[in-house]
Formats: C-alpha cells, sequence, structure tokens
C-alpha cells in the first residue's frame, strides 16, 4: 500500500479550507473564488494568462532542492574582511532569536505596550553602541554599514553650521561604502572628494569628512587632529568604526566624531552573502531630532512604571514626507536583537577576550611574515593587515584560493587579510605556509608576540549596566530571552490584522535554509565561482518574480522596500538623462501615498508635486490633468499604490497610467499592496514601468520586529540598463551607482522566498491572492453593520484591506482610535495600522494565512468593542473612567487589593468568555508618549535606578 501524500503546501499556507472558504463565500453571495474576483478587479487589468511558474513542491523537495544550491557554494575560509567577517552564533541565540517566531514574527513596535520584550532587547543595542562608541545616543538601526555612511553624510549636511556641499571622504574606507556614499551625493548636490584626510584634506572647503577605523587596509590612525581642523573650520567628522576593535582602542567619541557609524555582523550574526545585518549610527545628544532610523525611549505607563517606547521619529515619514530626515523604515531590528545578545551574553570582558583573541593571531601572523619576501605596511592595526607584494599579488591570492583561503586583492602589488573570532592557529600556520613560512612555529609566535601592546588602547570601560554581566551562562541566557519574548505579542499568538503591512505566514520550512553553513557563511566578495549555488538561486528568484509582475527584469539589491523605491526613481531618472531630458525632476505623488514615497523622491532629487485623491480614495483624473498640464515638459514620474492605499481596485488605473506615459512620464507602482495582484494582474501590464516589491509582505520573509526587510524592482526592458551596479558585477555605462553594500543585498534571506513561491507553484500562489480578498471582504462585512467601511467599489467590495472609519464614533462618544487599539491588546490582538492613510480610522488587513475561525475571533472582539463604546455613549460607562480609555489592562493591576474603576476586574480583563482559556497580559499600561519625548532617554536605565528600587523593595 503507497503511503498518503502529504497536503499541499499551500493548504498549509492558506489558512480557511475548503468548508470555511465556501461558508465565507456564501456569506458574500457567491459561488467561487473566480465569481470573487470577476466583481471585483476591473476587467481592463486582469492578466489573460496564467503565470508561469511550475507546480508546487512539497516541504521535502522544496528543502532537497535548496540543499543542493547550498551545497554548490564553496565554503572556503574567507578572510577579505571589508567589513564582513566569519563569526560565531551562539546557538542559545540561533535557536532562541534567529529560529524562534516569538521574534522573527513580530511587527516593527509601534504598539509599544505589546512590543516591550524587543524594545528592550533593542535598547540594550542602542547602549551597547553607544557605549563601545563613546557617543551619547545610539539608533536601532541601520541597513547596512554603506547606507549608513550615506546617512552620516546626510546628517553632517543637515547639522554642519559649514554650508559647504563638499564632503571629503577617506580613500581607506571600505569601497562599498565610497560607492554608496558617491550614489547618494549624486542626486542631493552634493561633492564627493575622495583622498588621504592627512594630506589631501582642506577642512575649511568641507562640510564634513568620513574616515574609516581601522582602516579598509587595517591601519588604525588617530584622528583627534583632522576633528580638531574640521570642527575649527564648523564642519564635521563621521567616523566608520568596527565594534569588534572598539573593546580594544580608543572609541570615536574619545577623539572627536561627530557621527559614527559601522556594522554589527560580526557580533554574532551570519555572513549571509552579504545580508541581512544591523548597521549602525550613534551621535550627539544635540543631533537627535535629526538622526535617521529608530530611537527606543524609557518612558512612564499610565501608572508611572517603567515602559519603552519608539521615539521622536516613529513613523516621521508619514507625517514629514518628503522633508522626512530619511526615508528608512525597516531597521533591521531581528538582526539588531542578536547583536545586542551577543554582547549580552558574552558581557564587555567576553567581548574583550574574543577581540584580543583576534588581535594575538593577527601579530603572530605578522611577526611570522617578517621571514617572507613580503613587506607588511599596516604599521598599526587589530585584525586586518595590507601586504605589498610587487607583481605577485594576484599570483599570492590565486595560490592562497588554492589553500583555501580567501584573501582581498587591493591592485597588482597589494592583498590584504582580515582575521576574525574563528581563526585558529592552524588556519595562521597555513596561512604563513602560502606566504613561503613553514618554520614558524605558531605556538612560539604567540609567545613571541604576548607583551605586544595594542595602539591607541581603550582606557574608557563599558557595558557596565547589569543586563550585560548577568546572562553569561546558556541557562540565564535562555530564560532572558523567553523572558523578553513573553512579553510581546507576535504572529505566533495571534493574528497581526495591519492594513499594508501583509503580516501572513513565515512557514519554517522556508526559514530552515536560512541557518545552512551553505547559506550562512558565505562572504558576499568571494568569486562568483564559489557562489554557483547562490547564483543559482538568485537567477531562479528573479525569474519567478519577473513571471509574478510581468516585467522583464528585477534586481535583488534594495535590501528594504523603501531602498526599493529609491533605486526605482534613480533607474527612472538615468533613463531620462541618457534621452536628453534630464529637466525632467517633477514627481506626482497622490496624497493617500506610503510616507517613504515622498522621502524617496526627495532623496533622489525629484520634487514633489501632490496629486489630489477623489472622495472614493482613488487619485483624482481631474487634478492628474492639472498637474501634468503645468508641469509640462517636466514630469518625470508618478508613484501609485495599486490597489490604493485605500483598499480598493481603482478602475481609472490605466487611464492614469496612460495619462504620464502621454506626458513623457514613467509610472511608478508602489508593490506594497502586491499581495491582492499575485496571478490576478501584472503592475507592468497595466502601465507600470517600475515597482518595488516588498519580499518581506507578499513573498513570506518575515518582518523580525522591523526588520529584516528585502525590497528588490522590477522593470519594463527600457529600464533595465538603469538597475543599480556594483563592482562585483558587469555593469554596463548606464548603471546607476550601487545602493547597498552588497550586490544582492539581503541575499542571506532570499531562500525564503524562493521556498514560498517554489513550495505555492503558480495555482497556489494565485489562490493566496484570492484568499486574501475573500478574507479581507468577509471580515468587511461581518463589520460593516457596527462600522462604516470608509472605502468601497461600486459593488461594495474592498481588496485585500479595508478601512473602518471610527470618527463618527469619536465625535459621538469621546472614544478615540487609540482607545479602541489598546482596547485590542486585552482581546489578545495586534491593533490594526492606525490612522493610515486616514487619521481616526483602522486600516484591516487578514491575509490569506488566517483562518475564517481566527477573523471571526477577531471581529468579535471588534463587536464587542463597538458595544463597549456605545454603553460609554448611553452613559453606562463613564466618559473619563472606561476599559476603553483605560486599557490595556496589565495583571498587577486587575490583581491589586484597591479596584477604583466603575467597571469590573472581568470586564476589563474577560470581556469575552473565550479570554479565560488563553490570555495575553500586556507587561504595561497605556504608554505616555509625550512624557517619553520630554524626558528623552535612549540608553538602559542607570546603576542608581536599580538601587532606588532595590531600597524601596527593602
Amino acid at each position: 500500500m503507497k503511503p498518503q501524500a502529504a497536503a499541499p503546501f499551500a493548504d498549509r499556507h492558506i489558512g480557511p479550507g475548503p468548508a470555511e472558504q465556501q461558508a465565507m463565500l456564501d456569506t458574500l453571495g457567491l459561488d467561487s473564488l473566480e465569481a470573487l474576483v470577476e466583481k471585483i478587479v476591473p476587467e481592463s487589468i486582469r492578466r489573460p494568462d496564467q503565470m508561469k511558474i511550475a507546480a508546487g513542491l512539497s516541504e521535502p523537495e522544496a528543502l532537497q532542492r535548496l540543499q543542493q544550491m547550498a551545497d554548490a557554494n564553496q565554503l572556503k575560509r574567507s578572510f577579505i574582511g571589508l567589513g564582513f567577517y566569519n563569526t560565531h552564533t551562539p546557538p542559545v541565540i540561533q535557536r532562541n532569536v534567529l529560529e524562534n517566531p516569538a521574534w522573527y514574527t513580530a511587527y516593527t513596535p509601534y504598539q509599544a505596550e505589546i512590543s516591550q520584550g524587543r524594545m528592550e532587547a533593542m535598547l540594550n543595542f542602542q547602549t551597547m553602541v553607544a557605549e563601545l562608541t563613546g557617543m551619547q545616543l545610539a539608533n536601532a538601526s541601520l541597513l547596512d554599514e554603506a547606507t549608513a555612511c550615506a546617512e552620516a553624510m546626510t546628517l553632517c549636511r543637515r547639522m554642519a553650521r559649514n554650508k559647504s556641499r563638499v564632503f571629503f571622504v577617506d580613500r581607506d574606507c571600505h569601497p562599498q561604502n565610497i560607492a554608496v556614499v558617491k550614489t547618494r551625493a549624486e542626486t542631493l548636490d552634493i561633492d564627493v572628494v575622495v583622498g588621504d584626510p592627512e594630506t589631501d584634506l582642506d577642512a575649511g572647503q568641507v562640510f564634513a569628512a568620513l574616515v574609516q577605523y581601522p582602516g579598509s587596509g587595517g591601519e588604525i590612525r588617530d584622528y583627534s587632529a583632522v576633528a580638531e581642523e574640521l570642527h575649527a573650520n564648523k564642519g564635521l567628522l563621521a567616523v566608520s568604526a568596527d565594534l569588534l576593535a572598539l573593546t580594544l582602542i580608543r572609541p570615536p567619541g574619545e577623539f572627536g566624531a561627530d557621527v559614527v557609524v559601522g556594522n554589527t555582523q560580526r557580533f554574532g550574526v551570519p555572513l549571509g552573502y552579504g545580508g541581512p545585518h544591523a548597521a549602525y549610527l550613534a551621535t550627539h545628544d544635540s543631533f537627535k531630532r535629526s538622526m535617521p532610523g529608530r530611537i527606543i525611549g524609557v518612558s512612564v505607563d499610565r501608572h508611572g512604571n517603567k515602559a519603552y517606547r519608539l521615539a521622536l521619529q516613529t513613523r516621521e515619514q508619514h507625517i514629514r514626507r518628503e522633508k522626512a530626515t530619511s526615508n528608512i523604515c525597516t531597521a533591521q531590528a531581528l538582526l539588531a536583537v542578536m547583536a545586542s545578545m551577543y554582547a549580552v551574553y558574552h558581557g564587555p570582558h567576553g567581548l574583550e577576550r574574543i577581540a584580543r583573541g583576534v588581535f594575538r593571531l593577527t601579530r603572530a601572523l605578522v611577526a611570522g611574515l617578517q621571514g617572507a619576501d613580503i613587506n607588511v605596511i599596516t604599521t598599526h592595526h587589530f585584525d586586518t593587515i595590507t601586504l605589498e607584494a610587487t607583481g605577485r599579488a594576484r599570483l599570492l591570492v590565486k595560490e592562497a584560493a588554492e589553500a583555501g583561503f580567501n584573501l582581498c586583492l587591493r591592485d597588482d602589488d597589494r592583498l590584504s587579510l582580515a582575521l576574525d573570532e574563528t581563526t585558529t592557529e592552524a588556519e595562521v600556520g597555513a596561512l604563513l605556509e602560502v606566504f613561503g613560512i613553514s618554520d614558524a612555529p605558531v605556538s612560539d609566535l604567540l609567545r613571541q608576540v604576548d607583551a605586544d601592546p595594542v595602539p591607541f588602547a581603550r582606557q574608557s570601560r563599558f557595558l557596565e549596566h547589569p543586563v550585560f554581566n548577568s546572562h553569561h551562562s546558556e541557562t540565564e541566557m535562555m530564560r532572558y530571552l523567553r523572558l523578553l519574548a513573553d512579553r510581546d505579542l507576535a504572529l505566533d499568538r495571534a493574528m497581526i490584522p495591519l492594513g499594508s503591512c501583509t503580516m501572513k505566514l513565515n512557514a519554517a520550512a522556508e526559514l530552515m535554509p536560512v541557518s545552512w553553513p551553505g547559506f550562512a557563511r558565505l562572504h558576499p566578495y568571494v568569486p562568483l565561482d564559489q557562489a554557483q549555488g547562490y547564483q543559482q538561486l538568485i537567477n531562479q528568484l528573479e525569474d519567478m518574480l519577473c513571471e509574478a509582475t510581468g516585467y522583464d527584469g528585477i534586481s535583488l539589491q534594495p535590501n528594504s522596500g523603501a531602498q526599493g523605491e529609491y533605486a526605482g526613481l534613480l533607474a527612472i531618472r538615468a533613463y531620462h538623462q541618457s534621452r536628453g531630458e534630464g529637466h525632467r525632476d517633477v514627481c506626482l505623488i497622490p496624497a493617500s501615498a506610503h510616507g517613504t514615497n515622498p522621502a524617496s523622491a526627495q532623496m533622489a532629487g525629484m520634487q514633489v508635486v501632490v496629486v489630489g485623491t477623489d472622495d472614493d480614495g482613488s487619485v483624482s483624473l481631474v487634478d492628474l490633468r492639472a498637474k501634468l498640464e503645468k508641469h509640462a515638459g517636466q514630469v518625470a514620474a508618478i508613484m501609485i499604490t495599486y490597489p490604493s492605499t485605500h483598499g480598493v481596485f481603482e478602475a481609472g488605473v490605466v487611464e492614469v497610467c496612460e495619462l504620464v506615459h502621454q506626458a513623457g512620464g514613467q509610472v511608478y507602482i508602489d508593490g506594497a499592496n502586491m499581495n491582492a495582484l499575485v496571478g490576478v494582474c501584472s503592475p507592468n501590464r497595466f502601465g507600470g514601468d517600475v515597482s518595488h516589491l516588498n519580499l518581506h509582505k507578499t513573498f513570506a520573509i518575515p518582518h523580525g520586529g522591523g526588520g529584516p526587510g528585502v525590497g528588490p524592482i522590477g522593470v519594463a526592458e527600457h529600464l533595465k540598463p538603469f538597475v543599480p551596479g556594483h563592482a562585483l558585477l558587469e555593469n554596463g555605462p548606464e548603471h546607476v551607482g550601487a545602493v547597498a553594500a552588497s550586490p544582492w543585498g539581503s541575499a542571506g534571506i532570499l531562500p525564503i522566498s524562493w521556498a514560498y513561491i517554489a513550495m505555492m507553484g503558480g495555482s497556489g500562489l494565485l489562490k493566496a491572492t484570492q484568499m486574501a480578498i475573500l478574507n479581507a471582504n468577509y471580515l468587511a462585512y461581518r463589520l460593516k453593520d457596527w462600522y462604516p467601511v470608509l472605502y468601497s467599489d461600486d459593488n461594495g467590495m474592498v481588496a485585500h484591506e479595508c478601512i473602518i472609519d471610527l470618527r463618527p464614533l469619536k465625535d459621538a462618544t469621546g472614544v478615540s482610535v487609540d482607545d479602541v487599539a489598546k482596547r485590542l491588546i486585552d482581546y489578545g490582538f495586534h491593533a490594526p495600522t492606525m490612522s493610515f492613510p486616514v487619521p481616526g480610522t483602522l486600516m484591516i488587513e487578514p491575509t490569506e494565512s488566517e483562518s475564517k475561525a481566527e477573523i471571526d475571533r477577531f471581529c468579535d472582539a471588534m463587536i464587542a468593542i463597538r458595544q463597549e463604546i456605545d454603553a460609554v455613549g448611553a452613559g453606562q460607562f463613564d466618559r473619563a473612567d472606561n476599559p476603553l480609555v483605560n486599557a490595556p489592562h496589565t495583571a498587577l493591576e486587575v490583581c491589586a487589593d484597591e479596584w477604583a474603576h466603575p467597571y469590573s476586574r472581568q470586564q476589563a480583563a474577560f470581556p469575552l468568555d473565550s479570554l479565560r482559556t488563553s490570555k495575553y497580559w500586556s507587561p504595561v499600561a497605556r504608554v505616555d508618549n509625550v512624557y517619553g519625548d520630554r524626558n528623552l532617554v535612549c540608553s538602559c536605565p542607570p546603576l542608581t535606578d536599580y538601587l532606588e528600587e532595590d531600597a524601596a523593595a527593602a
């Protein structure tokens, strides 16, 4: 008897089974999913053909194919350096953070009360970075080191009192950092000058300078004189620094740095062929309101207890739009958590011990090379040395590769190599043999260099806070991670119904390969013949995404959705320039657009012109025609989101595209809502020239508490020559510059999307889209008699999300959208997207992964909340003291001896009977945002706080 075949993966991914699907269709008066699509999606944009994506693989089949790809990558020992290093991921962190859905399925902590665990971890990150760099304030976090360097440049431009437009870059910066800085500068009217800061820097002619510390070639220099000279001329100093080195050498904050950036990859985060890794930016407290990225702050809840929250920059793009300090939205939060926990687990003494081990082996290597016909030209080093081998550098790099080692070729006469925490004495000996040294035992060399002092040695202490000195056993670390995870509400607990954010299933089978050595341990700059498995995966994924979108080419380099927007607009800009129309610089953006759209347009050197929307939320064709006429000959592009940000398939989208094309512009279609399109329509075929795709939304990469993200762009044939280039690739002259440090961005998590598409197959992807639309319409139907659904089409239908309007209820009862969001926590749910795109509303997206039972549970909660609102309006609940304005309720409050509220404890904690068997308790009550911004604290509370708590307890 043959074994029974497992259910197709699509049936595991899609929440509702056949009976639930039919019940929802019956509720809507429809007989099939096809009838649903015909009723909702305009016929003019529906794709007539099926996607040419193979039938879905089973989980074992997909994993087997991915294993074959991983095995095709050659894992030589890479000593390339350039900001990327081998590292040991502590297993307790790999298992309990990287591979734990409580951490990787969480959303960005906009709802502070249910994000206390991950925000504590990110506050640890900020503290770690600030103390190691010697700065006052750090963010959590940025996309990669190269992007962080570009952000440092723009921060310095905003803050420098010297109004020059010249930015000086040390030629000893990592090449990718220089490349991304140049890309960013080109559209912002900034001139980049690359040279030696000791001989070429004219401090009176620049607004700031960027240096690498230690340098890309390994040299550690004292930049205090450079800082003094810049400051004397009203300029600023930015430093790209290695955090592990800073445990031993003088921190930049102590020699005059104004901004310090870098990567935390070597703090336990796998190489992953270039990403994802959390970068950092640290600066002065006085710069805090101009900092890019996320900042975690300490505030208080309504009981006066300490509570964490996002401070200052929270969703600033949606508020400041083209005036935002940055377009960065994704923050690589999961990787920042890993890096912070690496510091927590090892503590200051452990980090210093690791760093000293690396330094000691590097000194031994230098001592051994003294007997070779090679000149070590690095005078002061930490882990990297540059060798002069006139005319022999290429041969030596080749011989090293044959011996199993990747070194860094600088030019025909120079090469460099960088050691790391995984380097062994045996490997140092083998490296010496590559250079012809076989008679110098490494053990003898180590004894010889034991007393060698660290250059520019650090004198200040760091990481003295108890959190970095309390969790060094695996037992304590495991429990600390569990404690923090239990404070959060992630997708492993309940539906997260965020509109526009698509919090769908991140299947375990999709994520497993991320940790495999063949994918995790590859340096991004190895020769391409060592990365054949990755190249196969990348090529196949690009083909899959082309088929899903209808575009002709894909660039996987952008490592966030906002970076995808930026890259797409750069491509449009370069296209116009290639046609002698570089004067086209107007970007039309609907008033309802995502806030990153105008921020990205400004970064790309375009001027933003807002197009109004009609009462139904669609782009106003009347206003569009008027703006096209007003800016005739200047229009570069329009950025639209489809389905619209209002959650409706706009019938006029084809006409919008045609009007812009007739005016000589290009059409950028934001891919945030691609989950409503895959298999049903193709952006390129109804008028799009370029789109970014949020792989962390539609294509199953998890949100990770605010990152990682991947935002590749799909482009039409005429834009293919203008996608981002990279030094490792054969780029044509038309390519725009690099937008990320690695040629394929966050390549280490691309296996997730490959697995998702391969296991769903073409028919499964289509059904996922149909089910996303069905779930949203069923939810809207269930709630429409309790809350007004703000936007719908002529048939009364929505797309994959819906917006419910709370403004009339606020006017009638005083209950706000914030009150409803916080009350949902008591019911065990993350709130939907609040006040976007319309203030005072909730945008709800159930995704295809949620079952009818879970959607009903959410609807039951929303209906019960409406009944509570009605009770307020009827006077049954006090307007100033009711379950809504006091939400969320903590266990401590409900169990207290005194209960002063006019409603019952049961009403507060168990408004539905189902909560009695499974209850999430918010760890804090409602957080005071105003207090937090007025009393900004962005690092671990000082030791005196603990002393005060101990005294109070006594």
